[in-house]
């Protein structure tokens, strides 16, 4: 699933396209969305602001419409210029923005839904996320808050994925943040001090920004997906398991996260 610096590395490459200016064209090439006639209702409508919380996109536009995107495990955005190929195929586009030679493409869904401000504002997807992870003001004091209200028992790995007490983070940098900090991603959130949590996300907040900026090859790759590996700080080869209720596949060293 596409976690928070990607989302807002989306809308960093989106923002100077769209922000500001009315699209010259909408499309909208699925079914689905035919009916709904979003093409004549944002016509002429400047787009006042592309947002990233958490995992969510949010595309405001003028006179209180907001085009809402989460990508959950298939979908994507692209910046394309008119006439590049795009990196998947023209069926799988949800939705098409042109504007000065340039074209922003939603693919795969599966989330992709036109909302009023209104309902953005009480939507629980949105109106009970946690702090953004990479926001430009994390609210720590909240943050810490929501994860002391959380299960006790619940592992501080899966802990870290609950979009209710910190918005963005998902299974790559949940395994990285464990790791840089050298805690045990299986350690109940009780046992846990939160001068340990805070140096698990500040490592997250630091390193999803650059990744947010420069891309996916910004990210660490310290641990995850290097099942069977040696561990680059101690040797120790490095395990999988899924973890918590949802089986979410956590990576770790059993050898110096304790």
């Amino acid at each position: 699933m596409p976690e928070g610096d990607t989302i807002h590395h989306a809308a960093n490459r989106i923002r100077p396209v769209l922000a500001g200016a009315a699209p010259e064209q909408i499309l909208t090439p699925q079914a689905r969305h035919r009916s709904d006639r979003w093409p004549e209702r944002l016509a002429g409508r400047p787009v006042e602001s592309v947002d990233a919380r958490g995992k969510h996109l949010l595309l405001r536009f003028a006179g209180g419409l907001t085009i809402h995107s989460h990508l959950r495990m298939s979908g994507s955005w692209g910046v394309y210029r008119e006439g590049q190929r795009w990196r998947r195929s023209p069926r799988r586009a949800w939705l098409i923005l042109r504007r000065a030679g340039l074209e922003v493409v939603q693919f795969d869904g599966p989330v992709l839904e036109l909302l009023s401000e209104d309902r953005v504002r009480s939507d629980p997807r949105l109106a009970g996320l946690g702090p953004d992870v990479i926001g430009a003001e994390f609210d720590e004091r909240l943050f810490l808050r929501r994860l002391r209200e959380d299960d006790p028992t619940r592992p501080i790995g899966d802990a870290l994925l609950e979009q209710r007490t910190v918005a963005g983070i998902g299974n790559i940098w949940k395994a990285e943040s464990c790791f840089a900090a050298g805690i045990d991603p299986w350690r109940a959130t009780a046992k846990v001090t939160d001068q340990e949590v805070r140096a698990i996300v500040a490592f997250a907040r630091e390193h999803m920004a650059i990744s947010a900026r420069e891309g996916f090859p910004a990210r660490p790759r310290a641990v995850y997906r290097r099942a069977g590996m040696p561990c680059p700080r101690c040797g120790t080869r490095i395990r999988e398991r899924g973890q918590w209720e949802h089986n979410r596949l956590t990576f770790w060293c059993p050898g110096c996260q304790h």
